[in-house]
């Protein structure tokens, strides 16, 4: 199994396996915060079973269609689970009031507590094992699907501090927490819309990745000026434009060879991948 569908098949199995234990629990217990954490669990399952279908679709190789692959999914997806994300916290804020105006009140037990502090923890885990091979491989769709478990590690924290207040006697402890959640959600989420929007519409490379690039063509023997560069992504990852100036009486073959050895070094940089170099004599203006 390739290395980014272990996460997301990670994240199907153990969300399934804390729903059905949450659930089970809230039912139980007639725990409403328990049952409604559940259903989130739930909902990452769906989420994370979109993200797999957006990795399968965006590793394709290049077709008649998609000559420069088909990357461009991976932003796509991403975005669709930021949606999910804003949707996430809507509702944990709407329920949030709702039991704020209710003033309901419940009977909090060890094993209920015990559920709730499990949860946080699994979840904890699979956030980071997401993030850490989501990172390793630059891949969108893992980064946004492990601060989707994020939102349920801290939905779940939320539940866990209403519990708690509600076993000493504060009846809108809960509603608070998840109001606080609810808005620690709407804030990733917007993030992860937002840097995904950017990818989708070819926005340029942040200057200091323009500078890094310049300085990886002029540390080329042979290269003595760059300009004309520019920069946009395709999916998560940059497309790269540039001119760069040899000496005069160069031969093609070294000019050649030259540009191919900036083509190769710039496309080494994690940020890029793709280049097209253009080959100008020093001091010859077009």
């Amino acid at each position: 199994m390739r290395e980014e569908l272990k996460p997301i098949w990670f994240s199907i199995i153990g969300n399934v396996f804390l729903a059905a234990v949450k659930i089970a629990a809230g039912l139980a217990y007639s725990s409403l915060a328990l049952i409604s954490d559940g259903v989130h669990s739930l909902s990452d399952v769906v989420t994370s079973i979109i993200g797999l279908i957006g990795i399968r679709i965006s590793s394709r190789p290049p077709d008649k269609n998609h000559p420069f692959g088909h990357s461009r999914f991976e932003p796509l997806f991403a975005f669709f689970m930021g949606l999910a994300l804003l949707l996430v916290a809507y509702e944990i804020g709407r329920d949030s009031l709702g039991r704020m105006m209710e003033g309901r009140a419940i009977e909090v037990n060890s094993i209920m507590l015990g559920v709730a502090v499990f949860s946080i923890a699994f979840k904890e885990f699979m956030t980071r094992y997401a993030l850490n091979v989501g990172r390793k491989l630059n891949n969108q769709i893992l980064i946004a699907d492990a601060y989707h478990h994020r939102s349920d590690v801290l939905s779940t924290i939320a539940v866990l501090f209403g519990l708690l207040t509600e076993k000493f006697g504060f009846r809108y402890g809960d509603s608070l927490a998840g109001l606080t959640v609810a808005l620690l959600i709407a804030k990733v989420a917007l993030e992860i819309v937002t840097r995904n929007i950017n990818f989708l519409t070819g926005t340029s490379a942040p200057s200091e990745v323009c500078e890094r690039i310049k300085k990886t063509a002029l540390g080329v023997e042979g290269v003595v000026g760059v300009h004309d560069l520019r920069t946009h992504y395709v999916g998560p990852k940059l497309h790269v434009e540039l001119h760069i100036e040899v000496p005069p009486g160069l031969d093609l073959k070294k000019a050649h060879d030259i540009s191919e050895e900036v083509k190769r070094r710039i496309e080494r940089l994690d940020a890029v991948d793709t280049a097209f170099v253009h080959v100008d004599i020093q001091g010859v203006t077009e």
